[in-house]
């Protein structure tokens, strides 16, 4: 009798998990889950319904517990020198940083799947001239639709000797969560064109002249003399109204809009460039150091209030910005920040977070390694103008690269110094690959 109950228990159960298996539809070919230790595996499944378009989704779903973290991956067949354009789309619930949790990771392979070496050496190679390990690609967030989806995506160029790329849909940390992906696809496409954008900065004390007006237009030489040279933006230095005038800063500021962006909107437009000038604002009974951005069609394109204050300023009565907004422009996403800003690394992380390409930095002194760090730890370019003589070796007037280090420097007094880069042309490092892309993925909250 006992005999029969256990086998009549086993063949229930036996029944029970081949009904589960039935229900669970299998992934679409290709699609394989993974885990860096079974103990710490989500759940894996797949919902054929699923997906914004209800063409299927691919989910992974952790329990109550804290780690759980593992992945779907795919290869897809790629040619080297092709360009390639991945494109997911990811819905997260109860996740605090989907950025962190569900990541997508491209990771270029030979035709054995053994990792490939990228074409031309890369910054920080440990040996000079060596070719570094392709390392993982990092796609990015994009818009987030109205039910909740929201793009993964970017456009690569695949090493030479690549012959495929394999796609994994990560799962990371969230406890008692889950991350749908869905729409996954990896097409060929055509390669973008650089985007190449001449950045320039003027190396000037605006010493004659007793009024704000007056120490606008001593600008106007060097503005023009940007433009000979067709630079798309140029960046003059701070408080260039206040500097030498023997006023107070409450005394020089002004409305924005107000005389000096209305003068600099006119030089911006006779010249088809953009101009930040570091200006002093008037807004009711406040006064705010600020970085103003004017456009080649003549009209202002955004302002940046100073956020961080040394103590002549706050002795002074100006008032602390709060926000940190990065604009459009017709060559990329350029933020600004002002003088006392770049001794925080905080500043230059909130304009790289939201999309900053370009920093624009008046500045009437600094130590130059934080303007090299700033730019070094968000891989922006960042352009500096300051009072500061270089021989004092304190702050300079230059363009820094994505790397930190110098581009071009107006060294003597009345000069503008100017370079071209290329805002596509992606920055790898040995070990790290593109760490624009990868420190998204990984920085802290």
């Amino acid at each position: 009798m006992r005999t029969q109950f256990v086998l009549l228990a086993l063949l229930c159960l036996t029944t029970s998990h081949n009904q589960a298996a039935e229900k669970t539809p299998p992934a679409p070919a290709g699609w394989t889950s993974v885990v860096p230790r079974e103990e710490i595996a989500p759940q894996f499944s797949f919902d054929p319904k699923g997906g914004p378009d209800g063409q299927g989704s691919l989910i992974s779903r952790s329990d109550n517990r804290e780690g759980l973290a593992g992945y779907w991956k795919k290869s897809f067949p790629v040619d080297g020198e092709k360009s390639y354009r991945f494109l997911a789309w990811r819905k997260t619930e109860n996740v605090t940083s989907p950025r962190r949790t569900g990541v997508v990771r491209v990771l270029w392979q030979d035709a054995s799947g053994n990792p490939v070496s990228h074409d031309e050496p890369s910054f920080a190679t440990y040996q000079p001239g060596a070719i570094p390990r392709a390392e993982p690609e990092y796609p990015l967030d994009k818009q987030t639709n109205a039910t909740g989806w929201t793009e993964v995506s970017d456009i690569y160029r695949a090493p030479a000797k690549a012959k495929r790329a394999e796609v994994e849909l990560h799962f990371r940390w969230a406890p008692a969560a889950t991350v749908e992906w869905s729409g996954v696809s990896f097409n060929e496409v055509a390669t973008p064109a650089p985007r190449k954008v001449r950045l320039a900065t003027v190396h000037f004390q605006p010493k004659a002249g007793k009024t704000p007006a007056d120490k606008c237009r001593l600008f106007a030489p060097l503005i023009a003399d940007a433009a000979r040279q067709k630079a798309d933006l140029i960046v003059l230095p701070e408080t260039l109204t206040y500097f030498g005038t023997g006023l107070s800063m409450a005394d020089c500021a002004e409305p924005i809009p107000g005389p000096s962006t209305q003068y600099f909107s006119e030089l911006a437009k006779q010249h088809k460039l953009y101009i930040v000038a570091g200006l002093v604002e008037r807004d009711q009974h406040l006064v705010y150091n600020v970085a103003v951005l004017l456009g080649p069609d003549g009209d202002i394109v955004g302002k940046y209030r100073k956020v961080c204050l040394p103590r002549t300023e706050i002795e002074a009565g100006v008032q602390p910005g709060k926000d940190y907004p990065v604009f459009d422009t017709r060559f990329g996403k350029v933020g600004m920040m002002v003088c006392y800003d770049g001794f925080f690394p905080e500043v230059a992380r909130e304009l790289s977070n939201r999309g900053a390409e370009v920093i624009a930095w008046p500045v009437w002194g600094c130590n130059p390694l934080l303007a090299a760090a700033r730019a070094c730890e968000n891989h922006v370019y960042l352009i500096s103008s300051t009072y500061t003589d270089p021989s004092a070796k304190w702050m300079i007037s230059a363009v820094y690269g994505q790397d930190g280090q110098v581009l071009t420097q107006a060294k003597e007094w009345g000069t503008i110094a100017i370079t071209e880069v290329d805002l596509n042309r992606r920055l790898h490092w040995s070990s790290l690959g593109d760490f624009k892309a990868e420190m998204t993925r990984h920085r802290p909250e």
